[in-house]
């Protein structure tokens, strides 16, 4: 019989706490200017738009937009909110953010023991049918949970890694190999923050989380400073320019594509322009197969790629 003490389970994110400074975040880059009003005097206490402004332009008083700034949204209505939104010039994502760290949704107490994560047979299928294009899926707090060889390929081979090490934010923060093969890493790692946050929005309660986050806070400076921006942003599409160790710059455009049956699965895919040298070199990936999925790509993590899923 084991006779060690458990660890402690890692606290929830403080939801009135996080509301607050995500309103305060929001009024602080915002000038008077930006929003027609005019600026009174050079010297103002606090960066941004004060409260007593903030409020003029929602239409509320100084009273209860001060409740909501300190975490008090309970009686909150969806009208206020969107008032709230407008008048913060939020996007869809921030506005949505908004309304789940004010009226999040009611759990049971008891904390129920974490859901497995399983990718359906279907979406495997597809994945492996993809010839020449890297593809992945993610799930819950940005875990890697299947990749077709192409993917490996490009990024490594992640079926070497224990599944708790297999996630975006781990690898982007905590491994040197894959700073290296982002070339604007700086924008990789603020988008892996953003939307880290938009996912602890709708799960403050997710224990596993809290963990990450924990792990991060601890071990980056860089993940420290980013997550304390409160900046929130949807996965979508866009181009990432990749230094591979075997073929050199990549330039690949990804789209996220939502999964039915599980909103937090995601599909990922990268394609390179027809005929480009990227293109080239992603078919000359795909003729080493396996041999190019050993790539020295997360070898920081002290262990090299092998295949399978």
């Amino acid at each position: 019989m084991d006779d060690r003490p458990e660890a402690a389970a890692p606290e929830p994110l403080d939801g009135r706490a996080e509301l607050s400074e995500f309103l305060r975040t929001r009024r602080a880059k915002l000038q008077p200017g930006d929003v027609g009003l005019p600026e009174f005097g050079r010297h103002r206490r606090v960066p941004g738009l004060r409260r007593e402004e903030l409020a003029q332009l929602a239409g509320v008083s100084v009273a209860y937009y001060t409740r909501l700034e300190q975490g008090n949204g309970r009686n909150v209505s969806a009208e206020v909110l969107d008032a709230i939104a407008r008048a913060l010039r939020l996007t869809d994502a921030e506005s949505a953010h908004l309304t789940h760290l004010a009226k999040p949704a009611r759990h049971k107490r008891k904390r129920r023991p974490a859901r497995v994560q399983r990718v359906r047979k279907g979406v495997l299928y597809l994945l492996d049918s993809m010839d020449g294009i890297p593809a992945y899926v993610t799930g819950a707090r940005s875990d890697v949970l299947a990749w077709n060889p192409m993917a490996a390929a490009v990024f490594g081979d992640w079926g070497t890694l224990p599944p708790g090490e297999r996630n975006w934010a781990r690898l982007v923060f905590l491994s040197p190999a894959y700073r290296d093969l982002f070339v604007n890493w700086d924008s990789k790692a603020s988008d892996m923050v953003s939307y880290l946050r938009l996912y602890a929005g709708c799960h403050p309660d997710d224990p596993e989380l809290s963990a990450l986050v924990g792990e991060l806070s601890v071990k980056s400076d860089e993940f420290r400073r980013l997550w304390a921006t409160h900046n929130v942003k949807e996965k979508g599409h866009g181009v990432k320019l990749l230094r591979h160790p075997l073929v050199g710059e990549l330039t690949l455009s990804y789209e996220t594509l939502n999964l039915p049956d599980d909103e937090e699965q995601h599909l990922v895919t990268y394609h390179a322009e027809p005929g480009s040298e990227s293109a080239q070199a992603l078919r000359l990936l795909a003729s080493w197969g396996a041999d190019a999925g050993r790539a020295d790509v997360i070898s920081e993590a002290g262990r090299g790629p092998a295949g399978g899923r």
